[in-house]
């Protein structure tokens, strides 16, 4: 008999058995939202109810325009994974909780090398209150996100943008003011 799975483990298992639901034809992703250690909602990437998916399409605008990932996801049909967990749920569900997450790749069925948050999710999440999100890297290491983290990134990214700004405008307010 195998060993007992720790909690984590066991989480992530649920959520990659969630992704195959999913309907993206380049990545099937599985979330799973757990507090006080219960399961309060679960998530996978799909296309609104009602509105045509992907997989019965039988094509993915993004993947024809050959957009690498991350980018313009305006383009997709799918509600995230991240997203879709978050909807069915509250947000005293989701105050303090952890996601889960698990990817799997279509074309080859193995698991998403890294598996991560899109910024988009990553917001979705911070708003939700989530304090922790869990992936399992393809060499089988579980790695915990902090959103605080996530938080600190984009102020300190504002800043910088803000800064390179200042340094762009600098000159032009120098040559008008003589």
């Amino acid at each position: 008999m195998s060993p007992r799975p720790g909690k984590d483990q066991y989480y992530l298992n649920i959520a990659r058995e969630v992704c195959r639901r999913g309907t993206c034809l380049r990545r099937l992703y599985g979330a799973v939202i757990v507090k006080d250690d219960q399961i309060v909602s679960t998530g996978y990437a799909g296309a609104p109810r009602g509105v045509a998916n992907c997989v019965d399409l039988g094509v993915c605008l993004r993947q024809e325009l050959g957009i690498p990932p991350g980018q313009r996801y305006e383009l997709c049909r799918s509600v995230h994974a991240e997203m879709n967990a978050v909807i069915h749920a509250s947000r005293q569900q989701t105050l303090g909780a952890t996601m889960y997450l698990a990817g799997i790749e279509v074309n080859s069925g193995l698991p998403v090398a890294r598996p991560e948050p899109c910024l988009l999710c990553r917001r979705v999440i911070i708003n939700a209150g989530i304090a922790r999100v869990v992936v399992q890297l393809a060499d089988g290491q579980i790695v915990s996100y902090d959103p605080q983290d996530w938080i600190a990134q984009e102020n300190q990214e504002a800043q910088q943008q803000l800064a390179a700004r200042a340094r762009r405008t600098a000159p032009a307010r120098e040559e008008v003011s003589s």
